[in-house]
């Protein structure tokens, strides 16, 4: 585990992050956050690792940019997960006002100057999160059509990666995977909030890429 005794982790996003952080579940939310936090204390019992929640629900790209500095900046983490885009991609499709001429390149171009800033400010190590949609429909009617507008995203995050040397955990390939073998509700209520076992699937993710991780 690259994570080490008395480092930092800060996870910003959005509703998928949040997970009732700044409610009933403070200060971690009852989402991937706390149980990657679980998975921690279960593996290395050993170590004090600050886990830091600034999930907001309803997040995308334009105001992770707004609060960067509040939000992230200046905790001055060792290590940053973002996970955005999914609303990004419904304001798209649903013709949001203010939305109507927002492209991939724009959420692209706003996500490179996120990780500019943060490389230029800080010495943390970045973990980018794809964003996903948890449905086996790829092709037909709304649910199809968020599947396609969120093909670009996806591959943006993937671009920024390799941009920045960042980690990259592929949510979506992962999701589908689980998809061969149970249906849909196994994961998820609705295509884009995930149950417990699809946060479940979340931080497993999460774990396995910083545990086999080498240090650099």
């Amino acid at each position: 585990m690259v994570i080490k005794n008395k480092q930092k982790i800060l996870f910003i996003g959005d509703s998928i992050t949040d997970c009732g952080r700044r409610g009933e579940f403070a200060p971690l939310g009852n989402g991937y956050v706390k149980l990657f936090r679980d998975l921690l204390i279960a593996n290395y019992p050993e170590r004090n690792i600050e886990i830091i929640n600034k999930g907001i629900s309803g997040n995308t790209v334009l105001d992770l940019r707004d609060r960067w500095e509040d939000d992230v900046i200046y905790h001055k983490p060792d290590w940053l997960s973002i996970l955005i885009g999914i609303n990004d991609v419904h304001r798209v499709l649903r013709k949001v006002d203010g939305w109507e001429n927002f492209t991939v390149e724009n959420f692209k171009d706003c996500y490179d100057n996120l990780l500019k800033k943060t490389q230029e400010k800080l010495s943390s190590r970045i973990i980018l999160l794809e964003p996903f949609y948890i449905s086996v429909n790829k092709k037909e009617g709304w649910r199809g059509l968020v599947h396609k507008e969120l093909t670009p995203y996806r591959k943006a995050v993937s671009d920024l990666s390799r941009k920045y040397k960042t980690l990259l955990v592929k949510l979506q390939d992962i999701f589908d995977r689980q998809l061969k073998y149970r249906d849909s509700e196994t994961f998820c209520p609705e295509p884009v909030h995930p149950n417990q076992t699809g946060h479940m699937l979340i931080a497993n993710a999460i774990f396995n890429i910083l545990k086999n991780e080498r240090n650099n």
